[in-house]
Protein backbone atom coordinates (compact mmCIF):
# COMPACT_ATOMS: atom_id res chain seq x y z
CA UNK A 1 0.00 0.00 0.00
CA UNK A 2 1.15 3.56 -0.74
CA UNK A 3 2.27 5.67 2.21
CA UNK A 4 2.16 9.46 2.24
CA UNK A 5 3.73 11.37 5.13
CA UNK A 6 2.43 14.94 5.31
CA UNK A 7 5.92 16.11 6.35
CA UNK A 8 7.04 15.29 2.79
CA UNK A 9 4.48 17.85 1.57
CA UNK A 10 5.85 20.63 3.73
CA UNK A 11 3.66 20.15 6.82
CA UNK A 12 5.05 21.46 10.11
CA UNK A 13 3.88 20.28 13.52
CA UNK A 14 4.65 23.57 15.24
CA UNK A 15 1.03 24.50 16.08
CA UNK A 16 1.36 27.75 14.09
CA UNK A 17 1.99 26.84 10.43
CA UNK A 18 -1.02 26.40 8.13
CA UNK A 19 -0.97 22.78 6.94
CA UNK A 20 -4.27 22.77 5.02
CA UNK A 21 -2.66 22.59 1.57
CA UNK A 22 -0.05 20.02 2.59
CA UNK A 23 -2.66 17.63 3.96
CA UNK A 24 -4.89 18.14 0.91
CA UNK A 25 -1.96 17.42 -1.43
CA UNK A 26 -1.11 14.20 0.42
CA UNK A 27 -4.73 13.06 0.19
CA UNK A 28 -4.84 13.91 -3.52
CA UNK A 29 -1.69 11.95 -4.34
CA UNK A 30 -2.84 9.00 -2.24
CA UNK A 31 -6.18 8.96 -4.05
CA UNK A 32 -4.53 9.21 -7.47
CA UNK A 33 -2.49 6.09 -6.66
CA UNK A 34 -5.68 4.14 -5.93
CA UNK A 35 -5.52 4.49 -2.16
CA UNK A 36 -3.19 3.98 0.77
CA UNK A 37 -2.26 5.71 4.02
CA UNK A 38 -1.87 9.42 4.71
CA UNK A 39 0.34 9.67 7.78
CA UNK A 40 0.22 12.38 10.47
CA UNK A 41 3.38 12.09 12.63
CA UNK A 42 3.87 13.42 16.16
CA UNK A 43 3.40 17.18 16.49
CA UNK A 44 0.56 19.68 16.49
CA UNK A 45 -0.62 20.43 12.97
CA UNK A 46 -2.86 23.45 12.48
CA UNK A 47 -5.24 22.99 9.55
CA UNK A 48 -8.41 24.11 7.87
CA UNK A 49 -11.09 21.68 6.65
CA UNK A 50 -10.09 18.21 5.47
CA UNK A 51 -12.03 16.44 2.71
CA UNK A 52 -11.47 12.68 2.69
CA UNK A 53 -11.27 10.34 -0.31
CA UNK A 54 -12.16 6.69 -0.92
CA UNK A 55 -9.73 3.85 -0.17
CA UNK A 56 -7.63 6.01 2.16
CA UNK A 57 -6.53 5.49 5.75
CA UNK A 58 -5.85 8.72 7.65
CA UNK A 59 -3.39 7.54 10.31
CA UNK A 60 -2.82 9.94 13.21
CA UNK A 61 0.19 8.83 15.19
CA UNK A 62 0.30 8.79 18.99
CA UNK A 63 1.64 12.21 19.97
CA UNK A 64 0.06 13.84 16.90
CA UNK A 65 -2.71 16.40 17.04
CA UNK A 66 -4.78 17.83 14.21
CA UNK A 67 -5.80 21.27 15.45
CA UNK A 68 -8.49 22.96 13.39
CA UNK A 69 -8.62 26.68 12.71
CA UNK A 70 -11.42 28.65 14.31
CA UNK A 71 -11.69 31.06 11.35
CA UNK A 72 -15.26 30.38 10.17
CA UNK A 73 -14.55 31.64 6.64
CA UNK A 74 -12.20 28.70 6.09
CA UNK A 75 -15.20 26.36 6.00
CA UNK A 76 -17.26 26.65 2.77
CA UNK A 77 -20.88 25.45 2.54
CA UNK A 78 -21.58 21.76 1.84
CA UNK A 79 -24.62 19.52 1.82
CA UNK A 80 -25.32 18.22 5.28
CA UNK A 81 -28.01 16.99 7.60
CA UNK A 82 -28.28 19.42 10.49
CA UNK A 83 -30.34 18.47 13.56
CA UNK A 84 -32.33 16.11 11.37
CA UNK A 85 -32.93 18.43 8.38
CA UNK A 86 -31.19 18.20 5.00
CA UNK A 87 -29.72 21.60 4.16
CA UNK A 88 -26.44 23.41 3.55
CA UNK A 89 -24.11 24.31 6.39
CA UNK A 90 -20.47 24.92 7.19
CA UNK A 91 -18.03 22.31 5.90
CA UNK A 92 -17.41 19.79 8.70
CA UNK A 93 -13.87 19.96 9.98
CA UNK A 94 -13.28 16.47 8.55
CA UNK A 95 -15.79 15.57 5.84
CA UNK A 96 -16.46 12.69 3.49
CA UNK A 97 -19.31 12.28 1.00
CA UNK A 98 -20.11 9.21 -1.09
CA UNK A 99 -16.95 7.35 -0.12
CA UNK A 100 -16.04 3.67 0.00
CA UNK A 101 -13.45 2.12 2.30
CA UNK A 102 -12.50 5.10 4.46
CA UNK A 103 -10.55 4.74 7.72
CA UNK A 104 -9.37 7.10 10.46
CA UNK A 105 -7.14 5.45 13.03
CA UNK A 106 -4.15 5.81 15.33
CA UNK A 107 -3.43 7.04 18.85
CA UNK A 108 -3.54 10.75 18.09
CA UNK A 109 -5.98 13.60 18.73
CA UNK A 110 -8.39 15.47 16.46
CA UNK A 111 -9.20 18.81 18.13
CA UNK A 112 -11.95 21.05 16.77
CA UNK A 113 -10.98 24.11 18.83
CA UNK A 114 -14.71 24.80 19.19
CA UNK A 115 -14.75 27.67 21.70
CA UNK A 116 -15.14 30.40 19.03
CA UNK A 117 -18.14 28.57 17.55
CA UNK A 118 -19.69 28.12 20.99
CA UNK A 119 -19.39 31.82 21.76
CA UNK A 120 -21.42 32.79 18.68
CA UNK A 121 -24.04 30.17 19.48
CA UNK A 122 -24.44 31.54 23.01
CA UNK A 123 -24.92 35.05 21.61
CA UNK A 124 -27.62 33.79 19.24
CA UNK A 125 -29.37 32.06 22.14
CA UNK A 126 -29.51 35.47 23.81
CA UNK A 127 -31.27 36.81 20.67
CA UNK A 128 -28.20 38.73 19.54
CA UNK A 129 -27.59 39.02 15.78
CA UNK A 130 -24.80 37.35 13.82
CA UNK A 131 -24.24 37.89 10.07
CA UNK A 132 -21.18 37.12 7.94
CA UNK A 133 -20.39 36.67 4.26
CA UNK A 134 -20.32 32.93 4.88
CA UNK A 135 -23.75 32.80 6.51
CA UNK A 136 -25.09 34.91 3.61
CA UNK A 137 -23.66 32.31 1.20
CA UNK A 138 -25.24 29.47 3.18
CA UNK A 139 -28.56 31.36 3.23
CA UNK A 140 -28.48 31.74 -0.56
CA UNK A 141 -27.96 28.01 -1.04
CA UNK A 142 -30.76 27.26 1.41
CA UNK A 143 -33.15 29.75 -0.17
CA UNK A 144 -35.05 27.00 -2.01
CA UNK A 145 -35.54 25.24 1.32
CA UNK A 146 -37.22 28.14 3.13
CA UNK A 147 -40.46 26.39 3.91
CA UNK A 148 -42.28 25.51 7.07
CA UNK A 149 -40.22 22.35 7.48
CA UNK A 150 -36.83 24.03 7.71
CA UNK A 151 -38.16 27.08 9.50
CA UNK A 152 -38.50 24.78 12.50
CA UNK A 153 -34.70 24.94 12.93
CA UNK A 154 -33.90 27.41 15.69
CA UNK A 155 -30.80 28.59 13.81
CA UNK A 156 -32.63 29.08 10.50
CA UNK A 157 -32.74 32.87 10.83
CA UNK A 158 -29.01 33.18 11.46
CA UNK A 159 -27.93 30.30 9.13
CA UNK A 160 -25.11 29.72 11.61
CA UNK A 161 -25.12 25.96 11.18
CA UNK A 162 -22.06 24.95 13.17
CA UNK A 163 -20.21 21.97 11.66
CA UNK A 164 -19.53 18.62 13.29
CA UNK A 165 -15.92 17.78 14.02
CA UNK A 166 -16.23 14.68 11.81
CA UNK A 167 -19.09 13.98 9.39
CA UNK A 168 -19.34 11.16 6.85
CA UNK A 169 -22.36 11.03 4.52
CA UNK A 170 -23.39 8.25 2.11
CA UNK A 171 -20.23 6.26 2.91
CA UNK A 172 -19.64 2.50 2.99
CA UNK A 173 -17.01 0.40 4.77
CA UNK A 174 -16.11 2.98 7.41
CA UNK A 175 -13.61 2.35 10.22
CA UNK A 176 -12.81 4.66 13.14
CA UNK A 177 -10.25 3.27 15.55
CA UNK A 178 -8.14 4.46 18.46
CA UNK A 179 -8.25 8.23 17.94
CA UNK A 180 -9.51 10.93 20.30
CA UNK A 181 -12.03 13.44 18.92
CA UNK A 182 -12.52 16.51 21.09
CA UNK A 183 -13.77 20.11 21.32
CA UNK A 184 -16.21 19.95 18.42
CA UNK A 185 -18.05 23.09 17.23
CA UNK A 186 -21.34 21.12 17.18
CA UNK A 187 -21.92 17.36 17.38
CA UNK A 188 -18.59 15.60 17.75
CA UNK A 189 -18.87 12.72 15.26
CA UNK A 190 -21.82 12.41 12.90
CA UNK A 191 -22.39 9.54 10.47
CA UNK A 192 -25.29 10.02 8.01
CA UNK A 193 -26.63 7.46 5.50
CA UNK A 194 -23.62 5.19 6.06
CA UNK A 195 -23.47 1.40 5.85
CA UNK A 196 -21.07 -1.18 7.28
CA UNK A 197 -19.34 0.86 9.98
CA UNK A 198 -16.86 -0.28 12.63
CA UNK A 199 -15.99 2.10 15.50
CA UNK A 200 -13.52 0.70 18.04
CA UNK A 201 -11.51 2.17 20.89
CA UNK A 202 -12.39 5.79 20.10
CA UNK A 203 -12.48 8.58 22.73
CA UNK A 204 -15.23 11.20 22.32
CA UNK A 205 -14.61 14.29 24.47
CA UNK A 206 -16.33 17.66 24.81
CA UNK A 207 -16.50 20.05 27.79
CA UNK A 208 -19.63 19.84 29.90
CA UNK A 209 -20.84 23.26 28.71
CA UNK A 210 -20.51 22.52 24.98
CA UNK A 211 -23.78 23.54 23.28
CA UNK A 212 -25.19 20.52 21.40
CA UNK A 213 -21.96 18.72 22.27
CA UNK A 214 -23.09 15.15 21.50
CA UNK A 215 -20.37 12.51 21.37
CA UNK A 216 -21.35 10.18 18.53
CA UNK A 217 -24.51 10.48 16.42
CA UNK A 218 -25.50 7.54 14.20
CA UNK A 219 -28.05 9.03 11.79
CA UNK A 220 -29.99 6.88 9.26
CA UNK A 221 -27.16 4.34 9.16
CA UNK A 222 -27.18 0.54 8.86
CA UNK A 223 -24.96 -2.24 10.16
CA UNK A 224 -22.90 -0.27 12.69
CA UNK A 225 -20.69 -1.83 15.35
CA UNK A 226 -19.44 0.32 18.26
CA UNK A 227 -17.09 -1.25 20.80
CA UNK A 228 -14.65 -0.32 23.58
CA UNK A 229 -15.22 3.44 23.26
CA UNK A 230 -15.14 6.12 25.96
CA UNK A 231 -17.43 9.17 26.15
CA UNK A 232 -17.12 12.31 28.26
CA UNK A 233 -19.24 15.00 26.62
CA UNK A 234 -21.61 17.94 27.13
CA UNK A 235 -24.78 16.43 25.66
CA UNK A 236 -25.91 12.92 24.71
CA UNK A 237 -23.02 10.45 24.65
CA UNK A 238 -24.08 8.05 21.91
CA UNK A 239 -27.25 8.94 20.04
CA UNK A 240 -29.24 7.09 17.38
CA UNK A 241 -31.23 9.31 15.00
CA UNK A 242 -32.99 9.14 11.62
CA UNK A 243 -34.19 12.59 10.58
CA UNK A 244 -36.85 14.88 11.95
CA UNK A 245 -40.57 15.34 11.25
CA UNK A 246 -41.65 15.80 7.60
CA UNK A 247 -38.09 15.92 6.29
CA UNK A 248 -37.10 12.72 8.05
CA UNK A 249 -40.20 10.93 6.83
CA UNK A 250 -39.54 12.18 3.28
CA UNK A 251 -36.08 10.60 3.31
CA UNK A 252 -37.44 7.54 5.09
CA UNK A 253 -34.14 5.86 5.90
CA UNK A 254 -33.97 4.12 9.27
CA UNK A 255 -31.10 3.57 11.65
CA UNK A 256 -30.98 -0.20 12.01
CA UNK A 257 -28.86 -3.20 12.90
CA UNK A 258 -26.65 -1.48 15.49
CA UNK A 259 -24.51 -3.11 18.19
CA UNK A 260 -22.99 -1.12 21.07
CA UNK A 261 -20.77 -2.96 23.55
CA UNK A 262 -18.03 -2.51 26.17
CA UNK A 263 -18.32 1.29 26.29
CA UNK A 264 -17.96 3.72 29.18
CA UNK A 265 -19.97 6.96 29.45
CA UNK A 266 -18.83 9.65 31.88
CA UNK A 267 -21.13 12.69 32.09
CA UNK A 268 -23.53 13.79 29.36
CA UNK A 269 -27.29 14.19 29.07
CA UNK A 270 -27.79 10.53 28.20
CA UNK A 271 -25.73 7.35 27.96
CA UNK A 272 -27.28 5.63 24.95
CA UNK A 273 -30.08 7.73 23.47
CA UNK A 274 -32.71 7.00 20.83
CA UNK A 275 -34.18 10.09 19.11
CA UNK A 276 -35.62 12.54 19.41
CA UNK A 277 -35.01 12.77 15.63
CA UNK A 278 -36.46 9.34 14.80
CA UNK A 279 -38.71 10.10 11.82
CA UNK A 280 -37.03 7.56 9.53
CA UNK A 281 -37.30 4.85 12.17
CA UNK A 282 -34.88 3.20 14.60
CA UNK A 283 -34.81 -0.57 15.00
CA UNK A 284 -32.79 -3.68 15.79
CA UNK A 285 -30.34 -2.27 18.34
CA UNK A 286 -28.41 -4.07 21.09
CA UNK A 287 -26.57 -2.35 23.96
CA UNK A 288 -24.44 -4.54 26.23
CA UNK A 289 -21.67 -4.49 28.83
CA UNK A 290 -21.54 -0.72 29.30
CA UNK A 291 -20.93 1.58 32.28
CA UNK A 292 -22.67 4.96 32.74
CA UNK A 293 -21.29 7.26 35.45
CA UNK A 294 -22.81 10.70 36.06
CA UNK A 295 -24.96 10.84 32.93
CA UNK A 296 -28.30 12.60 33.34
CA UNK A 297 -30.10 9.58 31.91
CA UNK A 298 -28.89 6.08 31.19
CA UNK A 299 -30.96 4.41 28.48
CA UNK A 300 -33.12 7.15 26.97
CA UNK A 301 -35.84 6.96 24.29
CA UNK A 302 -37.38 10.30 23.31
CA UNK A 303 -39.93 11.32 20.69
CA UNK A 304 -43.13 13.36 20.35
CA UNK A 305 -46.33 13.82 18.37
CA UNK A 306 -44.55 15.51 15.44
CA UNK A 307 -41.99 12.76 14.78
CA UNK A 308 -43.98 9.76 13.56
CA UNK A 309 -42.29 6.47 12.56
CA UNK A 310 -41.03 3.96 15.15
CA UNK A 311 -38.44 2.99 17.73
CA UNK A 312 -38.54 -0.78 18.14
CA UNK A 313 -36.64 -3.99 18.83
CA UNK A 314 -34.22 -2.57 21.41
CA UNK A 315 -32.27 -5.00 23.61
CA UNK A 316 -30.22 -3.74 26.60
CA UNK A 317 -28.18 -6.14 28.73
CA UNK A 318 -25.46 -6.01 31.42
CA UNK A 319 -25.30 -2.33 32.32
CA UNK A 320 -23.93 -0.62 35.43
CA UNK A 321 -25.01 2.96 36.25
CA UNK A 322 -24.06 5.32 39.05
CA UNK A 323 -25.04 8.88 39.94
CA UNK A 324 -27.48 9.18 37.05
CA UNK A 325 -30.54 11.44 37.19
CA UNK A 326 -32.94 8.83 35.74
CA UNK A 327 -31.53 5.45 34.70
CA UNK A 328 -34.27 4.49 32.25
CA UNK A 329 -36.57 6.85 30.36
CA UNK A 330 -39.10 6.43 27.55
CA UNK A 331 -40.82 9.66 26.66
CA UNK A 332 -43.39 10.29 23.91
CA UNK A 333 -43.95 13.92 25.02
CA UNK A 334 -40.32 15.06 24.68
CA UNK A 335 -40.01 18.85 25.09
CA UNK A 336 -43.80 19.24 25.35
CA UNK A 337 -46.25 19.50 28.20
CA UNK A 338 -49.13 17.21 28.96
CA UNK A 339 -51.82 19.81 29.64
CA UNK A 340 -54.61 20.93 27.31
CA UNK A 341 -53.28 24.26 26.02
CA UNK A 342 -52.42 23.01 22.53
CA UNK A 343 -54.91 20.59 20.92
CA UNK A 344 -52.29 19.25 18.50
CA UNK A 345 -49.35 18.64 20.82
CA UNK A 346 -49.97 19.36 24.51
CA UNK A 347 -53.19 17.39 24.82
CA UNK A 348 -53.44 14.83 27.63
CA UNK A 349 -56.30 13.10 25.82
CA UNK A 350 -56.10 10.82 22.79
CA UNK A 351 -56.02 12.51 19.40
CA UNK A 352 -56.24 11.09 15.88
CA UNK A 353 -53.46 8.68 14.89
CA UNK A 354 -51.66 10.02 11.81
CA UNK A 355 -48.24 9.75 10.13
CA UNK A 356 -47.00 12.09 12.87
CA UNK A 357 -47.80 9.56 15.61
CA UNK A 358 -44.62 7.82 16.90
CA UNK A 359 -44.62 4.18 17.91
CA UNK A 360 -42.38 2.68 20.59
CA UNK A 361 -42.46 -1.09 20.80
CA UNK A 362 -40.55 -4.11 22.06
CA UNK A 363 -37.98 -2.77 24.51
CA UNK A 364 -36.11 -5.31 26.66
CA UNK A 365 -33.79 -4.29 29.51
CA UNK A 366 -32.01 -7.03 31.44
CA UNK A 367 -29.31 -7.33 34.10
CA UNK A 368 -28.96 -3.69 35.10
CA UNK A 369 -27.63 -2.26 38.36
CA UNK A 370 -28.06 1.46 39.04
CA UNK A 371 -26.94 3.17 42.27
CA UNK A 372 -27.23 6.68 43.74
CA UNK A 373 -29.87 7.70 41.18
CA UNK A 374 -31.12 11.23 41.76
CA UNK A 375 -34.67 11.72 40.40
CA UNK A 376 -36.88 8.84 39.23
CA UNK A 377 -35.90 5.18 39.07
CA UNK A 378 -37.64 5.01 35.70
CA UNK A 379 -39.95 7.05 33.51
CA UNK A 380 -42.19 5.52 30.83
CA UNK A 381 -44.68 7.93 29.30
CA UNK A 382 -46.54 6.97 26.13
CA UNK A 383 -49.24 8.77 24.21
CA UNK A 384 -52.89 8.19 25.09
CA UNK A 385 -53.58 7.39 21.42
CA UNK A 386 -50.42 5.27 21.06
CA UNK A 387 -49.20 3.62 24.28
CA UNK A 388 -45.65 2.36 24.64
CA UNK A 389 -45.88 -1.38 23.94
CA UNK A 390 -44.05 -4.52 25.04
CA UNK A 391 -41.57 -3.26 27.61
CA UNK A 392 -39.70 -5.77 29.78
CA UNK A 393 -37.36 -5.02 32.68
CA UNK A 394 -35.77 -8.19 34.02
CA UNK A 395 -33.24 -8.63 36.85
CA UNK A 396 -32.90 -4.90 37.42
CA UNK A 397 -31.76 -3.32 40.70
CA UNK A 398 -32.14 0.44 41.19
CA UNK A 399 -31.11 2.28 44.36
CA UNK A 400 -32.11 5.93 44.67
CA UNK A 401 -30.08 8.62 46.37
CA UNK A 402 -30.35 9.14 50.10
CA UNK A 403 -29.12 12.72 49.81
CA UNK A 404 -31.69 14.93 51.57
CA UNK A 405 -30.57 17.94 49.52
CA UNK A 406 -31.47 16.40 46.17
CA UNK A 407 -34.53 18.22 44.78
CA UNK A 408 -35.57 16.03 41.83
CA UNK A 409 -37.20 17.59 38.78
CA UNK A 410 -38.32 16.62 35.28
CA UNK A 411 -37.02 13.08 34.73
CA UNK A 412 -36.98 13.49 30.95
CA UNK A 413 -38.04 16.96 29.80
CA UNK A 414 -41.82 16.62 29.97
CA UNK A 415 -43.07 20.05 30.93
CA UNK A 416 -45.29 20.18 34.00
CA UNK A 417 -44.32 16.61 34.94
CA UNK A 418 -41.89 16.64 37.84
CA UNK A 419 -41.10 14.01 40.43
CA UNK A 420 -39.71 14.26 43.91
CA UNK A 421 -36.09 13.31 44.50
CA UNK A 422 -35.38 9.63 44.97
CA UNK A 423 -38.75 8.50 43.59
CA UNK A 424 -39.52 5.15 41.99
CA UNK A 425 -40.66 4.14 38.52
CA UNK A 426 -43.48 6.20 37.01
CA UNK A 427 -45.45 4.93 34.04
CA UNK A 428 -48.42 6.16 32.05
CA UNK A 429 -49.99 5.02 28.77
CA UNK A 430 -48.24 1.64 28.62
CA UNK A 431 -49.55 -1.59 27.13
CA UNK A 432 -47.86 -4.89 27.98
CA UNK A 433 -45.31 -4.12 30.69
CA UNK A 434 -43.37 -6.90 32.43
CA UNK A 435 -41.25 -6.25 35.54
CA UNK A 436 -39.50 -9.50 36.44
CA UNK A 437 -37.18 -9.68 39.44
CA UNK A 438 -36.96 -5.90 39.63
CA UNK A 439 -35.97 -4.21 42.91
CA UNK A 440 -36.35 -0.47 43.44
CA UNK A 441 -35.18 1.25 46.63
CA UNK A 442 -36.63 4.76 46.79
CA UNK A 443 -35.69 7.60 49.10
CA UNK A 444 -39.38 8.44 49.38
CA UNK A 445 -42.60 7.24 47.81
CA UNK A 446 -43.65 4.06 46.06
CA UNK A 447 -41.37 1.85 44.03
CA UNK A 448 -43.87 1.85 41.15
CA UNK A 449 -46.69 4.19 40.16
CA UNK A 450 -48.76 3.26 37.10
CA UNK A 451 -51.60 5.19 35.49
CA UNK A 452 -53.83 4.56 32.49
CA UNK A 453 -52.04 1.37 31.46
CA UNK A 454 -52.97 -2.24 30.73
CA UNK A 455 -51.57 -5.78 30.50
CA UNK A 456 -49.13 -5.45 33.38
CA UNK A 457 -47.17 -8.35 34.89
CA UNK A 458 -45.20 -7.89 38.13
CA UNK A 459 -43.20 -10.97 38.99
CA UNK A 460 -41.00 -10.66 42.08
CA UNK A 461 -41.16 -6.87 42.02
CA UNK A 462 -39.89 -5.59 45.36
CA UNK A 463 -38.77 -2.74 47.59
CA UNK A 464 -36.90 -4.06 50.61
CA UNK A 465 -36.83 -0.82 52.62
CA UNK A 466 -40.46 0.28 52.47
CA UNK A 467 -41.34 3.68 53.87
CA UNK A 468 -44.00 4.14 56.54
CA UNK A 469 -47.50 4.72 55.18
CA UNK A 470 -46.25 3.99 51.65
CA UNK A 471 -47.18 0.99 49.55
CA UNK A 472 -44.76 -0.64 47.12
CA UNK A 473 -47.07 -0.34 44.10
CA UNK A 474 -49.74 2.27 43.32
CA UNK A 475 -52.28 1.85 40.49
CA UNK A 476 -54.78 4.25 38.96
CA UNK A 477 -56.84 3.42 35.86
CA UNK A 478 -54.85 0.23 35.29
CA UNK A 479 -56.47 -2.82 33.69
CA UNK A 480 -55.47 -6.47 33.40
CA UNK A 481 -52.65 -6.70 35.94
CA UNK A 482 -51.05 -9.81 37.37
CA UNK A 483 -48.92 -9.63 40.55
CA UNK A 484 -46.95 -12.53 41.97
CA UNK A 485 -43.80 -13.24 43.94
CA UNK A 486 -42.49 -13.79 47.45
CA UNK A 487 -42.49 -10.12 48.46
CA UNK A 488 -46.09 -9.59 47.40
CA UNK A 489 -47.23 -12.83 49.02
CA UNK A 490 -45.50 -12.17 52.35
CA UNK A 491 -46.59 -8.55 52.69
CA UNK A 492 -49.91 -7.29 53.91
CA UNK A 493 -51.86 -6.47 50.79
CA UNK A 494 -52.29 -2.82 51.71
CA UNK A 495 -48.58 -2.51 52.43
CA UNK A 496 -47.70 -3.81 49.00
CA UNK A 497 -50.53 -2.56 46.78
CA UNK A 498 -52.57 0.62 46.69
CA UNK A 499 -55.20 0.84 43.98
CA UNK A 500 -58.47 2.50 43.12
CA UNK A 501 -61.09 -0.22 42.85
CA UNK A 502 -63.33 2.09 40.80
CA UNK A 503 -60.74 2.60 38.05
CA UNK A 504 -58.65 -0.59 38.12
CA UNK A 505 -60.11 -3.76 36.61
CA UNK A 506 -59.06 -7.38 36.17
CA UNK A 507 -56.46 -7.54 38.93
CA UNK A 508 -54.91 -10.81 40.10
CA UNK A 509 -52.82 -10.56 43.26
CA UNK A 510 -50.84 -13.70 44.20
CA UNK A 511 -53.48 -15.87 42.54
CA UNK A 512 -56.41 -13.97 44.08
CA UNK A 513 -58.74 -12.01 41.83
CA UNK A 514 -59.39 -8.55 43.26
Amino acid sequence: MSFFNIIDYGAKGDRASDNTEAIAAALEDCSSMGGGTVYIPAGTFLTGPITLRSHITLFIEAGAKLLFKDDFNQYPPVKTRWSGYECYGYHPLIYGYGLTNVTIKGGGIIDGQGEAWWKVNRKLRKKEKYVSERTKEIAELNRSLTDSVHNNIVEWESQFFRPPLLQLMHCEQVTLEGVTLQNSPFWNTHLVYCDNVNVHGVNFKNPSNTPNGDGFDIDSCSNVRVSDCHFDVGDDCLCLKSGINEDGRRVGRPTENITITNCTMLHGHGGVVFGSENSGGIQNVTVSNCVFIGTDRGIRIKTNRARGSYIQNILVNNIYMEDVFCPFAINSFYRHGVDDRDPNMNNPNAIEVTEKTPRIKHIQVKNVTAKKCRAAAGFIYGLPEMPVEEVTLSHVNIEMTKDPNEVGGEPDMVKEKKVMAGAGIYGKHIQDLVLDHVRVETRQGEALVLEQSSQIELNHFSMKNKHDQTSVVSLNHVHDIYIDGKDALCAEKADYLQYDANTCKQLIYCGEKL
